[in-house]
């Protein structure tokens, strides 16, 4: 497997988790770590987050590293309950960190429903997996008075997309119901500073991780999930 900065893979797996540790203060919604994708004593299958997080390690390491992750990405959301076994049935909005580091962001996006979010970039590549629910996404591009939209495009669960490091996209879950998707980012995405534009105005506005935890919160407060687990 190929290393984090040289680090021997034992090294590496310990890098992992005790990355995982210290980002607890992200953590919105419970994670849970299993043995693989076997069935389990109670005949049910469960996705190894553990094994998972390293698998995307080693493809960001490849000459074309999203395309490597956006595999990984595709095999674990061909089996969405065994991923919703690990992660737990979506209950909340949130953004459960699985890994956070200067050169991946991994975590898991869970949209209440019928939650928007206005359009935004990334300034890096993203793989998005959909394993329940539905996540509708406008493709927008600048122009010479701001942005324009351009296209679309819904995911399924058991979809897989890629994003170039240009793009610009809004996102809603149209179901009444929610929605989760494992989101990876080629790069630090709560560290880095982007742009949003407002929903209205198509003003542009700053954005960064913590502009983008804010709005998750906020919308669990409009729908009264604040007190829930």
């Amino acid at each position: 497997m190929a290393s984090i900065e040289g680090l021997p893979q034992s090294s590496q797996r310990r890098k992992v988790i005790a990355g995982v540790a210290a980002i607890s203060s992200f953590l919105i919604l419970p994670m849970a770590f299993a043995s693989s994708t076997r069935p389990t004593s109670i005949g049910r299958e469960r996705m190894d987050i553990e094994r998972f997080v390293e698998d995307c390690i080693a493809a960001n390491n490849e000459s074309d590293s999203q395309a490597g992750v956006k595999e990984v990405l595709k095999r674990a959301v061909s089996t969405p309950n065994a991923v919703i076994n690990a992660l737990g049935e979506p209950k909340r909005a949130g953004l459960n960190v699985l890994l956070s580091s200067p050169t991946l962001t991994i975590f898991a996006a869970t949209w209440t429903p019928q939650m928007n979010l206005m359009p935004h970039n990334h300034l890096m590549w993203a793989n998005i997996g959909i394993y329940t629910g539905r996540e509708d996404n406008i493709l927008w591009k600048r122009s010479s008075d701001g942005i324009k939209a351009y296209g679309a495009e819904a995911l399924f669960a058991k979809d897989a997309a890629a994003l170039p490091n240009n793009a610009i996209h809004s996102v809603t879950n149209p179901l009444l119901r929610f929605t989760g998707g494992i989101h990876i980012y080629g790069g630090d995405f709560f560290n880095t500073h982007r742009s949003q534009w407002n929903p209205e105005s198509l003003k542009e506005e700053p954005s960064d991780g913590d502009v983008i935890r804010g709005i998750f919160q906020r919308e669990n407060k409009r729908l009264g999930l604040d007190s829930q687990g």
